[in-house]
């Protein structure tokens, strides 16, 4: 799995906006420059939040984005779906969508088992655990296996 440049701005920018939930409305700008972003691609990854039913916006003076729901309800899934489409894809094929033959036959599984555990990681983060430095036991315990920080 490749976590795409677009798919990494839109989780920063969720969690820059989880950060802020009760202090009203983040400009695009802001978000930004502290995560030292392209503020016009930046436009566009909020804009794909915002018709993904993730985040509101308002022009205007007072105007900025802020989360449509509650940190806690919306996933780190939920948001690189909306921003880069399935978590996981083979030549953008999703894997059940996918047959093989021969030898390869057993990769489908393969592929399914890879798009289970991805989404069990990451449908069971939320922004809220995130942005609290709180992630569940279970992904903080597969951080803990040293080579899971070394390349192979």
């Amino acid at each position: 799995m490749r976590i795409s440049a677009r798919a990494d701005y839109a989780v920063r920018a969720a969690l820059q906006l989880a950060a802020a939930q009760d202090t009203g409305p983040v400009k695009a700008e802001a978000i930004a420059a502290s995560q030292g972003v392209s503020h016009k691609f930046l436009e566009s990854i909020l804009n794909d939040l915002r018709r993904g039913g993730l985040v509101h916006s308002r022009r205007g003076g007072n105007g900025g984005y802020w989360l449509a729901r509650p940190a806690a309800s919306i996933s780190v899934a939920d948001v690189i779906r909306v921003a880069d489409g399935p978590l996981v894809s083979v030549r953008g094929v999703r894997p059940p969508e996918l047959s093989y033959s021969g030898a390869a036959e057993s990769l489908l599984p393969l592929w399914i088992a890879l798009r289970a555990h991805v989404r069990q990681i990451l449908e069971g983060v939320s922004l809220a655990d995130v942005a609290s430095a709180r992630l569940p036991a279970e992904v903080s315990a597969l951080t803990e296996n040293p080579t899971a920080w070394t390349n192979p």
